[in-house]
């Protein structure tokens, strides 16, 4: 019998999976490439040319660790946002920052409050510094405001996680109840406020920013809008003191110097986003429409990605392994209520071309099924 090192109770209690399955790992599974990549809510329209151009230029500065305080970026994200850059820290990704927080916040059984169907990722970082989840079911095809609230004053939790624009529906609040639910919450509430889709996401679904308040983190990303989601970049917006508190625990030599200049490129690009935000509103159109041309209704979209309603949770999960046997990926929510939906993110007129007639075939061939 081989004897090795123990891992750490906590570590051996917890399931050997991940939140997702990447889309490689199912082409090497089928054999063959996705002829169209929709599921992971990536942008597909790609970067800016500028981010192109910078990314060469830093090139030949690899040899470099990228500069540990992201000075440059941070100094620009304050300028757009009217805040500090004391209110700002760069990370790898809104998923690397969540895990951040969930060391900050969480020992063992500490309850933190979420929505039941809400994003993965948040839950597996819950889990593995042994939170205690607390989960708060939708409303419809929203996350309940009310019930979370409830949740946090009952289980007095120190963590409470909200996305605005929602994934996986893409539904959104407006900021003026957002702004309530804050205020709604205990002092000693922090409310993790996920705007991954923010630039995607009508002006008037985002707050004002207040960067003196304590209870509240800001999560931004570069990874959709802007198309850099391989380059790993996110940032939180919040008060300083708690701010700072990301340096205790952070990898300081986190952020490639190819990454910084990626990104501070791509926010300088404002043109470019424009016409970016413009080809996912068209697509999400045309995704609404394709729906309907095959006698199904959407849930209307603020972030880069459309759910369409395939009525039941066995016909949402037939048409989407029909459109993975088709080479076509993408994803469906899996709580009840919410996967009677699958998840089509928006992409290139050619990859749509090819959901279009392979969600048809995929549905025809779901209904026959019954």
């Amino acid at each position: 019998m081989t004897r090795r090192p123990p891992l750490t109770p906590l570590a051996q209690s917890l399931p050997s999976t991940v939140p997702f399955v990447g889309p490689e790992t199912q082409e090497r599974a089928a054999g063959r490439p996705f002829r169209a990549r929709l599921g992971a809510n990536e942008n597909g329209f790609g970067p800016s040319p500028r981010v192109i151009e910078a990314i060469g230029r830093a090139a030949h500065h690899v040899w470099k660790y990228g500069d540990p305080e992201s000075s440059d970026l941070r100094a620009a994200l304050a300028s757009e946002h009217g805040v500090k850059p004391e209110n700002i820290v760069v990370g790898e990704g809104i998923d690397g920052l969540l895990g951040l927080v969930a060391r900050l916040y969480i020992e063992p059984g500490t309850p933190v409050v979420t929505s039941l169907g809400g994003y993965p990722t948040f839950n597996y970082h819950v889990a593995g510094f042994g939170g205690r989840l607390v989960t708060v079911p939708y409303a419809g095809d929203y996350e309940n405001l009310e019930g979370l609230r409830e949740a946090a004053i009952a289980e007095n939790a120190p963590l409470v996680y909200l996305s605005n624009p929602d994934n996986p529906m893409g539904t959104w609040w407006e900021a003026d109840e957002v702004q309530r639910f804050i205020e709604s919450l205990p002092e000693t509430s922090m409310l993790i406020l996920d705007e991954a889709y923010g630039e995607t996401a009508p002006a008037s679904a985002l707050p004002r920013f207040e960067p003196d308040r304590p209870n509240v983190l800001r999560m931004r990303t570069f990874s959709k809008a802007y198309a850099l989601a391989g380059m790993r970049c996110g940032y939180v917006i919040g008060e300083p003191e708690i701010i700072r508190a990301f340096d205790k625990i952070r990898n300081h030599f986190g952020m490639p110097g190819v990454t910084q200049a990626a990104s501070l490129a791509a926010l300088q690009d404002k043109a470019y986003l424009h016409t970016t935000l413009e080809r996912v509103s068209a697509c999400r159109d045309r995704l609404a429409a394709i729906a309907a041309a095959n006698g199904l209704t959407s849930i209307p979209s603020a972030t880069n990605f459309v759910a369409i309603d395939c009525g039941s949770r066995a016909t949402a999960e037939a048409v989407m392994q029909g459109l993975l046997e088709r080479d076509v990926f993408v994803r469906k929510p899996a709580t009840p209520g919410l996967d009677r939906c699958i998840r089509v993110s928006v992409g290139p007129d050619d990859e749509i071309d090819v959901f279009e007639a392979a969600f048809a075939e995929a549905l025809a061939a779901a209904h026959n099924r019954r």
